[in-house]
């Protein structure tokens, strides 16, 4: 019997770009799952913006982390969850509190995995909010109405 080789995915030859952190590329991995349930193929570079992994290697990343006892049943719930309502716990909310604490852990031990694998691009987050890269918007913008 012969063994099985693993070869790794190629990615198209455009320009990847990584995520500016863990919560957006967990965002991105629900979004990615409530499409492949739709009958959607997902990969890394079928859209505009070519990302540096498949949704599995995100899933990956978290399953290891649970199998390493990082995180537990309560922190995958939560993840889970939120990121099927596609937004945080609020903390501010008395009965969202733990849960806030619960995804504020998973997604700091998701960062650390995904930085290592070259997913995340580490301070991209921080970055994104400097005066220095923000944009003045010209135009009229109506407002809200609710």
């Amino acid at each position: 019997m012969s063994e099985q080789r693993l070869f790794p995915k190629p990615i198209a030859d455009r320009v990847t770009t990584p995520f500016s952190s863990a919560m957006q590329a967990w965002f991105w991995f629900v979004r990615c799952q409530a499409s492949r349930i739709e009958g959607a193929r997902v990969v890394a570079d079928a859209s505009d913006v070519v990302r540096p992994c498949d949704p599995d290697d995100i899933y990956n990343a978290v399953m290891r982390l649970r199998r390493e006892n990082v995180l537990d049943d309560r922190h995958l719930q939560v993840i889970e969850y939120y990121g099927l309502v596609e937004r945080t716990p609020d903390p501010r909310d008395g009965r969202e509190k733990p849960k806030y604490d619960l995804w504020c852990d998973a997604m700091a031990a998701l960062q650390d995995a995904l930085i290592a694998r070259d997913i995340v691009l580490p301070g991209a987050e921080d970055a994104f909010h400097h005066p220095e890269r923000m944009i003045k918007m010209t135009g009229e913008l109506p407002p809200c109405r609710l």
